[in-house]
């Protein structure tokens, strides 16, 4: 973990510099971001079906809901779980919730160089290209390096935080729960980085072989997926009130119901309608988990089924005593 973080340091400020220059010379060389909208939008309007640099009013409840679902869903997957847990003390995880915000507003920039690409004429087939060539037309060539490398580096930061997550996850539940009972915390690492090997490998040649649209349907499933775990975490931490078999029920309908409504559009979309209403699927598996949880917890509290017991202790829960005070 230690190496990803240090190696997020010199992504960031690479990032930073190159979202800084873009921002105040393309727009210098484009005229300002008056003619850059005015250009953007009179090539979107000629795209098949016409785009807009505007959302449609039908577009508002898609787009809210899918802020949301992402928005709920980012801390659920391991890799965001796992950063948090190795942060050195809470200290340090409310300093970069605080600064979070700076860099999401990046985010917010980096957006804008598709509409600087569009202003600047360039032309692809693939989208990921539009900003490489965009920093190839407009940039030096070193500076364009520079930009590129940004890029790459920006990408293997999170990759490798992905993979040491899928490795934690398959040696502490699956290798230790059923082959190795009694492996040491030394032998666990040990396979850890094997399989986090073995995962970034079947990655690359997932990217390198298959289709691009392949991976970003992964992506986009993903996040119908692992926001159907949200009840159990959320109101399992918060509230004992809820039945884990409820909770149960509720995550296999949601994770199915997600699966179909994503299938029934040919797997091209995550939108579904609903009472006429488009929205993230995402969502509506959510809403009906929830309930599905809260309905069949009310049964099964009511039939007096048992509902498990704690068996952490306190030894389980690390106090930060220098945070604390």
């Amino acid at each position: 973990m230690r190496a990803p973080a240090m190696i997020a340091i010199v992504k960031d400020l690479m990032i930073y510099i190159t979202i800084i220059v873009a921002v105040i010379l393309i727009p210098i060389k484009l005229g300002g971001f008056g003619p850059i909208f005015h250009a953007s939008a009179a090539a979107l309007a000629k795209h098949h079906p016409p785009g807009s640099i505007a959302l449609s009013p039908k577009l508002y409840a898609t787009y809210g809901t899918l802020a949301l679902g992402s928005a709920l869903a980012l801390f659920l997957y391991p890799h965001a779980v796992t950063g948090v847990f190795s942060a050195s003390s809470r200290r340090v995880v409310k300093r970069n919730m605080a600064l979070l915000p700076a860099y999401s507003f990046a985010l917010g920039i980096i957006a804008l160089l598709g509409y600087m690409a569009l202003a600047a004429g360039v032309h692809t087939k693939s989208t990921s290209e539009a900003v490489p060539l965009l920093f190839l037309k407009e940039f030096p060539t070193w500076f364009a390096g520079f930009g590129f490398a940004a890029i790459g580096i920006g990408a293997l930061v999170p990759a490798a935080i992905m993979s040491i997550a899928s490795a934690n996850l398959f040696t502490r539940n699956i290798y230790k729960a059923f082959f190795a009972p009694n492996a040491s915390h030394e032998h666990e690492a040990r396979v850890a980085k094997i399989v986090s090997l073995i995962i970034i490998l079947l990655a690359l040649v997932f990217i390198l072989g298959f289709p691009q649209q392949y991976a970003i349907s992964m992506q986009q499933v993903g996040g119908i997926l692992i926001l159907q775990t949200l009840p159990t975490v959320v109101f399992g931490l918060f509230t004992r009130w809820f039945h884990r078999r409820g909770l149960f029920l509720g995550w296999l309908v949601g994770i199915v119901l997600g699966v179909l409504m994503w299938a029934s559009t040919g797997y091209q979309s995550t939108s579904y309608t609903v009472g006429g209403v488009t929205a993230y699927a995402g969502i509506w598996a959510l809403i009906v988990n929830i309930v599905i949880a809260v309905v069949f917890s009310a049964i099964f509290r009511a039939m007096g089924l048992s509902n498990g017991e704690d068996e952490t202790t306190p030894s389980d829960y690390r106090v930060d005593v220098e945070a604390s005070a």
